[in-house]
Formats: structure tokens, C-alpha cells, sequence
């Protein structure tokens, strides 16, 4: 298909579709049919970005894009002995495919191969590709000596990848919730979400903070989800979004983007390198983190444009203000102002976390540029990906038609948008 021929808004396929085709290949694959299906969605961050590794507040909500998992505690007459390396090849890259996880418990019960008996094992297993996301929960579930067994899984999912909209942590929180329901593990969903992150940090290798597993585990329809990533405290903020006739459009790039081989972990690493500059220059010893820095701080030092470190502290501090005021503005319904404050996270992001790219500039730039949009900015880690856009819900069809229509004609890039709603968190039924 060419271009032109492509959808400017690329609409989800039904919820019940999707589950009838899982449920259908898990069937074709397996025999039977699944004990049950956990749903983890992926996210959109209204603002708040990269403070979350910070101690930082973000404000996240849960988008209508997900990772279908479901699962089935095998009969001794399912299990093969296999290889992990031919298990970990039944992966997809498009976030679908089956894999088999089997316990120590299995393999001395039954004489089974075990993929992940013993470190060694799980560090020779990795293929540095979507399978680790799953191996590492596994792994997760281990070192923190949570009893499981073993699990015949089929996860399927349409949150785009690379695109920062959090597809890693949707996947990870869905074989999670599949783990947990099948084996009854007594963990929370917040205690769930720290575990998946964990996975991601020490087995994927990806230094994230808690802001993509906590909103994929604990969003609410209809709020955004106010994360304190120093304590872990949350708490639920509605949007009124449909009261007021707004909604949120989510402008796909098309440009991909790899968490571990992108300037991700420089950032944190430079985030280290200005709290340990500031403790000297604020003449706090005891400072732990950009959280306890204020803006009035910085504001005193004439920061150099090439002094990096200081410039990566000035968007976080101020970023962690923008949050707050997002909140206040949103408990008064003044949408003007969260548009305003998304528009200079944006620029923040742009100019002193060096995280934005032409094309997100661009998206940027024709999206303010329309009276029916209020606000847009980056969102994710940057380096390509999606913006977010607050938007009159009455205007959908002119966003596509005034941004991504001459997007596509400036970059020759097959850009998409989604207009999605705030939704529920992780979600397990048996079937």
C-alpha cells in the first residue's frame, strides 16, 4: 500500500475482535482454550516527562491500545521439553506470539527443561529483542521468590512500538496480571507494577523510572493518574475532557525510536552528574535528587547554554512545576492553561533536554499553528515517537487533514493519529 492510500486516523479493531482472534490462535496453538486473559493498555503522558527518574510527579493516563495476554496452566501431557532458545523464537516482533515459561518446580517434578533455573541460563537466553520483555518478568518473579509455575502463554497487542507510547511495559504488565491470576501471587497492582519495572532496569536494561508500569497497571477510566515517583503515592485526577468537548490525538511520527541504544540513559546519567554539580554550587551536601531542587535555585546561576548537566536540571525542575500547575489548572476545568503549560514542556524538552527531533518540532509547530488545538508536545522518551495534542473533539478530522496530511508531504513519513480517551489499568477475566 502506498502512502496516500494509507488512513490518515488509524482506528483500533473492536475489543471483541481482538479477542476472538487470540483466543482462536491460543486455541490453534495449544489445544484448548485459555484459562483466562490479562489486558494491560499502553500510555500517553499528558506532561511530566523524563522526572519520573527524578523523583519527579508525571501525569499519565492509560490509552485504548493494549496488550492481550492470555494464558493456561499446562496438563503433563502439554509439556515439551524444549529449548529456550526455540521457545524465545515462537516471540513475534508485533507484540504477538506464544511462549511457554516453565519453574524449577516443573523440571524436578516432571524432568522438564527449564528455561529459567539458574542465572546463567536467563543471561545466555537474552536476544536483545521483544522476547526479553516476558523473560524478564520471569526472571522478576524469581529473585523476588515469588512461588509460580509453569505457563503456556499467547499475548497479542496494538499499542505501537517505538512510537512512546510505553507497548514494553503494556506487555510486561500483562504476562504479570497473567502470572498473578494463575497462581494467586498476594501482590498489589502497585507492588505488580514495581516488579515489571524492575525487570525492565536489571534484565532488559532499560534505566526507566515507575511512570509506564504504574499507569499501565493503575490508570481509571476517565483520570489521569498523578504519580509521585519519589514515594510511590498516586492518586486519580479526573479530565472532564467530554464535558468540555475536547479530546486527546495522539500524532504518530513514524519515526521509531530504541530505548536502549538511544541517549535514554545518558540522560539519567547526566540528571546524576547536575545533582552532584548542584550540592556543590547550593551548597547542599545532603541533596538526593533534582526533586528537591527550585526553580528560584537555578534561576541564580546564570546557566551556561553549554553547560549540559545544569541545562538537563533546569527542564526537570521546572518540569516538575509544570506538572503541579497541570493539576491545579485541571481541577478548575482551565484547559487553556494545560495547553499552554504542554506547549512549553515541549519547548523545555526541545531546548535543554536536547530529546526532540525535526519531525517532532514539525508535528509541533503545524499542531499550534490550528485555533481548534490547544496544546501539543512531545511525549515518551523523544528521539522520534508520538506528540500529544489537546484538541476540540468536533475538529478529529481537520487534525489529520491541517497536521498530519502536509506532515506527510514535508517528510515523506506514513504519520498516523489516534484519538483515544483515558481507560482502565491492568484487567484479568477468566474465561
Amino acid at each position: 500500500m502506498v502512502m496516500e492510500d494509507l488512513p490518515l486516523i488509524d482506528h483500533p479493531q473492536p475489543h471483541d475482535q481482538r479477542i476472538e482472534t487470540l483466543i482462536a490462535a491460543f486455541r490453534e496453538h495449544f489445544g484448548h482454550d485459555p484459562d483466562g486473559i490479562a489486558e494491560a493498555p499502553g500510555r500517553v503522558n499528558l506532561i511530566g516527562e523524563h522526572v519520573d527518574y527524578n523523583d519527579g510527579l508525571v501525569l499519565p493516563f492509560a490509552v485504548d491500545r493494549s496488550v492481550l495476554c492470555a494464558w493456561v496452566k499446562p496438563d503433563l501431557d502439554q509439556v515439551h521439553d524444549t529449548s529456550a532458545q526455540s521457545l524465545y523464537r515462537q516471540l513475534g516482533e508485533d507484540l504477538s506470539g506464544m511462549v511457554e515459561f516453565w519453574s524449577a518446580d516443573l523440571r524436578d517434578m516432571y524432568a522438564i527443561r527449564s528455561m529459567f533455573h539458574d542465572a546463567h541460563l536467563i543471561d545466555q537466553s537474552r536476544h536483545h529483542d521483544w522476547s526479553d520483555y516476558p523473560a524478564g518478568i520471569v526472571w522478576a518473579l524469581r529473585n523476588a521468590d515469588i512461588p509460580y509455575g509453569g505457563l503456556c502463554v499467547s499475548y497479542a497487542g496494538n499499542v505501537p512500538q517505538g512510537a512512546g507510547l510505553s507497548s514494553s511495559a503494556a506487555l510486561e504488565v500483562s504476562i504479570a496480571g497473567a502470572f498473578r491470576d494463575a497462581f494467586t501471587v498476594p501482590i498489589t497492582d502497585r507492588d505488580l507494577a514495581l516488579l515489571c519495572q524492575r525487570a525492565e532496569n536489571e534484565y532488559v536494561g532499560v534505566q526507566c523510572g515507575i511512570m509506564d508500569q504504574f499507569a499501565s497497571a493503575l490508570s481509571k477510566r476517565d483520570n489521569a493518574l498523578l504519580i509521585d515517583c519519589r514515594t510511590f503515592d498516586y492518586k486519580h485526577v479526573p479530565l472532564r475532557l467530554a464535558e468540555h468537548n475536547l479530546a486527546i490525538v495522539i500524532a504518530n511520527s513514524a519515526v521509531k525510536r530504541e530505548l536502549v541504544t538511544s541517549a535514554y540513559n545518558d540522560r539519567r546519567r547526566e540528571c546524576e552528574q547536575a545533582v552532584a554539580r548542584l550540592r556543590d554550587l547550593l551548597a547542599r551536601p545532603d541533596l538526593a535528587s533534582l526533586r528537591d531542587v527550585r526553580a528560584s535555585d537555578l534561576d541564580t546561576l546564570n546557566i551556561d547554554p553549554g553547560d549540559i548537566p545544569l541545562r538537563r536540571a533546569r527542564h526537570v525542575v521546572t518540569e516538575i512545576g509544570r506538572v503541579a500547575e497541570t493539576v491545579d489548572a485541571l481541577a478548575r476545568d482551565d484547559f487553556t492553561r494545560v495547553g499552554e503549560l504542554m506547549v512549553a514542556s515541549h519547548l523545555s524538552l526541545k531546548t535543554d533536554y536536547d530529546v526532540s527531533s525535526e519531525q517532532l518540532d514539525l508535528l509541533v509547530g503545524l499542531a499550534t499553528a490550528q485555533d481548534y488545538v490547544l496544546g501539543a508536545r512531545l511525549t515518551g522518551a523523544g528521539f522520534g515517537g508520538c506528540t500529544v495534542n489537546l484538541v476540540r473533539a468536533d475538529r478529529i478530522d481537520d487534525f489529520a487533514r491541517d497536521v498530519i496530511a502536509p506532515y506527510r508531504a514535508r517528510t515523506n513519513l506514513p504519520a498516523v493519529t489516534y484519538a483515544t480517551s483515558p481507560c482502565d489499568g491492568l484487567t484479568v477475566s477468566r474465561l
